[in-house]
């Protein structure tokens, strides 16, 4: 009776080793998918603010906040306990209700205290500010826990070692 072992390419097929949590490809992913949308919404209807804005304030705003939230989970969620044991939906409510709620407050800083030169072409900060960030942050805030606690999952379920 002969034993045959794994090729390499097997090894590195999805099915038998999980995908990781990797955080510049989930930083990557919340860069260009808001900006792809919304910048060719902006494109659809004409509109070159939502344009500018699609690659400014909505993508740059979606970016920040998953690099926040995707760098505090790989280096200090798994340490606590409630970040791995709370459901994933409740997890994922309070992450958007934080996030969206600081983005928020800084818009409405922004909006509030920043001299007019402060906005695109020396003018002033465009009213939609007020609701690009929060939205964006909410945006990155579902996704990245839900993704992390996917991938923590499936690492989880592929090598059950107690000690991580």
């Amino acid at each position: 009776m002969s034993t045959t072992t794994a090729s390499p390419a097997t090894a590195r097929h999805p099915r038998t080793r999980p995908r990781r949590f990797v955080l510049w490809r989930e930083v990557l992913v919340a860069y260009l998918s808001p900006a792809v949308m919304a910048g060719a919404g902006g494109v659809i209807t004409g509109q070159g603010d939502l344009l500018l804005a699609a690659v400014t304030s909505i993508a740059g705003t979606s970016a920040v906040v998953a690099a926040l939230i995707g760098a505090w989970l790989q280096r200090r969620g798994v340490r606590r306990p409630w970040t791995t044991t709370t459901p994933r939906p409740v997890l994922v409510v309070w992450f958007v209700a934080v996030a969206a709620t600081v983005a928020g407050l800084l818009a409405w800083g922004a909006l509030t205290w920043l001299p007019d030169g402060f906005g695109p072409l020396d003018g002033p900060l465009p009213a939609r500010v007020q609701w690009d960030l929060p939205l964006s942050a909410a945006v990155a805030a579902t996704v990245i826990p839900w993704r992390w606690r996917g991938a923590r999952r499936r690492a989880e379920q592929a090598d059950p070692t107690p000690g991580d």
